[in-house]
This record gives structure tokens, C-alpha cells and sequence, in this order.
């Protein structure tokens, strides 16, 4: 690829851009072959997309986007692809996802801009041979082109592996959500062969793990401005507006002993091993603590209570932990089981185990309103779209400060029938404890604190909200 002309493609661009010529310029590249990069009609980027664009060509033909959930990175992706078909025939686009749903959800988007995407994932005998037939027509056919679209666990097997080596050079790979293939096994599993790259995620740094993060963006590239953060989105109209309500609940009295309990042996493991990388039992600890608050029982009560007054509303969104409650109850089927049983209030659960049809069928539902609400576990985390959602109660707050940033912003994302949205957040506020462990505590819930406060500020009745975690922020001396 070095004998593109970068810069001369970035200036091209850009003055294309300027001159309001890019829609016009697109539509004498429809040849009426599908399969082919088409610019949908009636779609038209936003400034920030076109300049995204623009650096990412000037990059060389590599980079990162940090973007907000609901920035429209998927359609950057997209228009890079035909930008580079147009400018130097690019040949093949190769997509790659964490989950099965984001490559529903990404074939779809690709159908639009006029693609006929192979879907690579699960069985071999689906895919493979498809996937071979294509790649040789595009030595043999000049105006073809190829797009394939798989998981990250489907991109590490053996039967993708030997395919890789006969990708043209022209081919670009985008990393859905590419935090996560700055894991070793993946990042290992990504071909060296194809020099065109993009990476897309809001939080591309990768938790506790700067060598993965390094090892992500020396494949991906550097980080491509503008970065595009959640006040950005909601600035240009990206993103909604919202209202925040911090809802604070406290421990049982088993459940205090139990945290008081491991906050200590946390202690006790940062003494011996004060960083987070390489610490697996302080990984072990703070996972163990982190679900003992996401399950905590009085947030169970308060859900109650919040609910008996909503009964009447829709398009309301739950979010929960993966823990058990005391009594071995999962969390998600309590929270069910009190909504549905005894509010009456009609909902279905959405998790990892929900299968691709289910969950198309849930959405629908969801939307029109069938359904009122949707319990959810996780797998809301990444990329999935449901725009329908208004109102949000988040019975688990996440630690990672990634998913604290998509869920967010997952419910931010705009609809015809919604102006603004409404999260309810249920903050478990920490037992008292003794002076030693206390000291432990004060650094790990000054951080939990400043994420609330950031996305406090934010809301559409930011002083309020702000006031009241001020008030958490002054009653334990943070």
C-alpha cells in the first residue's frame, strides 16, 4: 500500500466535503452491482464523520476511533470502505465482532450501503467454501468485491486462519469494539497481510492491561481525532438528553460483613502487590465484592417501590448483575419474578443464552410496545441497538469504567417517539468500617464517585443530581 498517495487522498476529500460534492460523486459509482460499496440514499454524515474520514486517510490508511455509543461508527467504517473503493479499488472488507448479535446487527447495516456480506460464524460448512469461491472471483473478476463479517472466536480458528493469507492487499479489517482483541490469543490472530485497519470503540483502553492496549493500537493505529465523547454526542444530537436520579442503598447486615470482609483482604493485596496487572487475587476479590453489591438485596426493595408508581409506562430497560442473591436466588429472576408476578408489569428476560431469534422477537415486541420492559444481564453492553428504550433502572453498576460508558450511552441513543431519556441508578453506599479498612475503601469509592458525578453533570438536571452524590461525597470525607 505504499504507493497510495495519503495525504493527496485526505486533501481530496476533504475538499469534497467542503464543497457539499460527496453525495453527488457517490452516485455515479452505482453500477447496479450488488455487492458493490453504495451510499444509501437520503443518508448524510455529520461533520465530525466527514473529519474522522479525512484523518484516518491521512493516517495512512490505519487508526482508531474513540467514539461514544451512538456516534455513528459503524457508518464512519462503512463510508471509509466506499471512500476506498471509489480511490483505489479496494477489493475486500473484513469485519470482525465480539458477539454472534453485532454480526446480525453489522450485516444488516452493511445491506444498506448496497453489501452482500458472508457471515462467518459457528459452522465451518456454512461459510468456508463461500468464503474461498469469493476471494478467487476477486482475481478473476475486476468490478467484484467481498465482504465477510465474523466473531472474534470464529477469526482465531484454524479454518479462518488459512483463509487470511488469501485476502488481497487492498482489504480493510475494522475491529468492532477492539478493546477486546488487545487480548494476547486475539491480537495474535490478527493478519499481518491486510495493511488497511480501523479499530472502533468508545473505550478502547483496555482495563488494568496497558500491554494489550499498546499491543491494540500498534496494530489498529493511533488514536484518530476527533475523539467524540458521551457531551459531544449529546451536544451535536448524536445522543439524547437525559435525567439522572442516584438512588442509594444500603447493605444488610450480612451483606455489610461480608464487603467489610473482603475489603480488607483487598488490603491486604494491594500491600504485597500494589498494581492491578498481573494481581489474580486481587482480580478474584474485587470481582467477588463487585457481585456481591450488583445483587445487593435491598436494591430489590427499592426497584419495588420505584415500579409501583411506573406501572403505566414502557420501552423500560433493567439492568442486572450476574450474582445471587442470599438465598441462591439469581438476581435477574428475582428482579423478573417481582416485575412480572407481582407488579404485573409485562417483561421478558434479554441475556447471552437468549437466542438470535428470541432476541429479534423481544426487540419487536419491545418496541411496540407488547412488552413494557426488557431484564437484561451484559450482553446490552456492546453494540446492540435498541433506540426504543426511554427509561433505564441499572440495579448493577459496572466497576469498568468501559461498561460504565456503553450502557449509558446505550440508552441515550435517539427514536422517533423519544426527546429524553430517564435512568434510575442504584448506588450501593458502603457499611461503616473500621479505620484501616476504611483507608482502602476511601481510594476505591473516590473513583466509583467520580464516574457518577461525571455522567451527573451531564443531565438535564445536572444540579440536583450532582447535589445529592455531593452530599455521599461529603458524609464519607472523600
Amino acid at each position: 500500500m505504499n504507493q497510495i498517495n495519503w495525504c493527496q487522498l485526505a486533501t481530496l476529500y476533504r475538499k469534497r466535503y467542503d464543497s457539499k460534492l460527496l453525495k453527488e460523486s457517490s452516485q455515479s459509482y452505482q453500477y447496479h452491482n450488488f455487492g458493490v460499496p453504495v451510499l444509501p440514499n437520503g443518508l448524510y454524515l455529520r461533520k465530525y464523520q466527514h473529519q474522522a474520514i479525512a484523518n484516518w486517510l491521512e493516517n495512512k490508511g490505519r487508526g482508531t476511533l474513540k467514539m461514544a455509543t451512538g456516534s455513528g461508527k459503524t457508518i464512519i467504517a462503512l463510508a471509509i470502505a466506499l471512500e476506498l473503493y471509489q480511490q483505489i479499488g479496494l477489493q475486500a472488507l473484513l469485519i470482525v465482532c465480539p458477539s454472534r448479535h453485532l454480526v446480525s446487527q453489522w450485516s444488516r447495516e452493511c445491506q444498506k450501503f448496497n453489501l452482500k456480506p458472508i457471515v462467518a460464524m459457528i459452522r465451518v460448512d456454512h461459510w468456508q467454501r463461500e468464503l474461498s469461491n469469493q476471494l478467487y472471483n476477486l482475481s478473476t473478476t475486476p468490478q467484484s468485491f467481498l465482504t465477510i463479517i465474523t466473531t472474534n472466536s470464529t477469526l482465531m480458528s484454524e479454518a479462518f486462519q488459512s483463509q487470511l493469507k488469501y485476502f488481497p492487499a487492498k482489504t480493510l479489517i475494522v475491529g468492532d469494539e477492539a478493546h477486546n482483541l488487545g487480548s494476547s490469543r486475539l491480537e495474535s490472530s490478527l493478519p499481518r497481510n491486510i495493511g488497511l485497519r480501523l479499530a472502533l470503540s468508545a473505550t478502547p483502553e483496555r482495563q488494568y492491561d496497558e500491554f494489550g492496549t499498546t499491543a491494540l493500537l500498534n496494530y489498529f493505529g493511533e488514536i484518530i481525532q476527533p475523539e467524540f465523547t458521551l457531551a459531544d454526542a449529546i451536544k451535536q444530537g448524536a445522543l439524547v438528553h437525559y435525567l439522572y436520579y442516584p438512588v442509594f442503598v444500603e447493605l444488610t447486615a450480612s451483606e455489610a460483613y461480608n464487603y467489610a470482609n473482603l475489603t480488607k483482604r483487598i488490603g491486604w493485596s494491594l500491600h504485597k502487590n500494589p498494581s492491578f496487572h498481573d494481581n489474580d487475587s486481587l482480580t478474584s476479590l474485587l470481582t467477588k465484592r463487585s457481585r456481591l453489591i450488583a445483587s445487593a438485596a435491598n436494591k430489590l426493595t427499592c426497584l419495588k417501590q420505584l415500579m409501583a408508581s411506573r406501572l403505566n409506562t414502557s420501552h423500560t430497560l433493567f439492568y442486572c448483575g450476574d450474582g445471587h442473591l442470599e438465598d441462591e436466588t439469581r438476581q435477574i429472576d428475582a428482579v423478573t419474578h417481582i416485575l412480572g408476578k407481582e407488579l404485573g408489569y409485562r417483561v421478558n428476560t434479554y441475556t447471552t443464552d437468549t437466542s438470535i431469534e428470541e432476541r429479534e422477537r423481544f426487540r419487536y415486541q419491545f418496541e411496540s410496545g407488547e412488552l413494557q420492559g426488557l431484564v437484561a444481564i451484559r450482553c446490552l453492553d456492546e453494540g446492540i441497538d435498541i433506540p426504543a428504550i426511554k427509561t433505564a433502572i441499572i440495579l448493577a453498576s459496572s466497576s469498568n469504567p468501559r461498561q460504565f460508558i456503553q450502557r449509558r450511552g446505550r440508552i441515550l441513543r435517539p427514536h422517533p417517539s423519544k426527546s429524553q431519556a430517564t435512568l434510575f441508578d442504584l448506588i450501593v453506599i458502603p457499611p461503616n468500617l473500621d479505620r484501616e479498612t476504611w483507608e482502602v475503601e476511601k481510594n476505591l469509592l473516590r473513583k466509583e464517585l467520580r464516574r457518577f458525578l461525571t455522567f451527573a453533570e451531564l443531565a438535564d438536571n445536572a444540579s440536583d443530581a450532582t447535589q445529592k452524590l455531593l452530599r455521599l461525597q461529603e458524609q464519607y470525607a472523600l
